[in-house]
């Protein structure tokens, strides 16, 4: 059963070309940086329900880049994506620039949005924010249409399941 801080509902602000969400989890920031960084943890919790990461290659670095393919129902449907980090603050804070892909890492780079992701811990809870700066208020609309909240409101309460996992262990 999810605790009561993390049964609250994923939070998401939309301004301009800026979409935040926020999300609360009741463990200590170094847990969760290494959940969103380690490809085994994020092979176990990363992408809605009914979908998992088939690949998932991370090379953590500035220039570096998170490659990864979701796959829906054993093959379904799959959906190729490629982080390139900018900035990478262990355990404060990652920056990257988030693109579809193909399955070689080829990116329509007039396409991606900008990634902040932080890390905010308070009395051994760590509060998730996600900064997502799009092209265009257009792109931002585009996105959450196709159901960009929804999925990262899943996302993450798969990642509340993972990192209770690993408390568990």
């Amino acid at each position: 059963m999810l605790k009561k801080k993390e049964a609250t509902k994923l939070k998401s602000k939309a301004k301009g070309n800026i979409l935040t969400l926020e999300r609360n989890f009741n463990v200590p920031r170094e847990l969760v940086f290494q959940a969103y960084t380690d490809p085994r943890s994020l092979a176990q919790w990363w992408g809605p329900r009914g979908w998992h990461l088939s690949v998932c290659n991370v090379d953590l670095q500035p220039g570096g880049a998170w490659h990864y393919c979701l796959e829906y129902n054993d093959n379904e449907a799959k959906s190729w994506g490629k982080a390139v980090y900018r900035e990478i603050s262990v355990p404060d804070k990652l920056v990257y620039e988030d693109f579809v892909s193909d399955e070689d890492g080829g990116v329509a780079t007039d396409k991606g949005s900008l990634v902040t992701v932080s890390f905010e811990e308070h009395k051994g809870e760590t509060k998730l924010v996600n900064r997502v700066q799009f092209l265009s208020s257009g792109a931002l609309k585009r996105t959450v249409d196709l159901g960009l909240i929804q999925g990262m409101d899943q996302t993450w309460s798969r990642l509340a399941e993972h990192l209770r996992s690993l408390q568990a262990d």
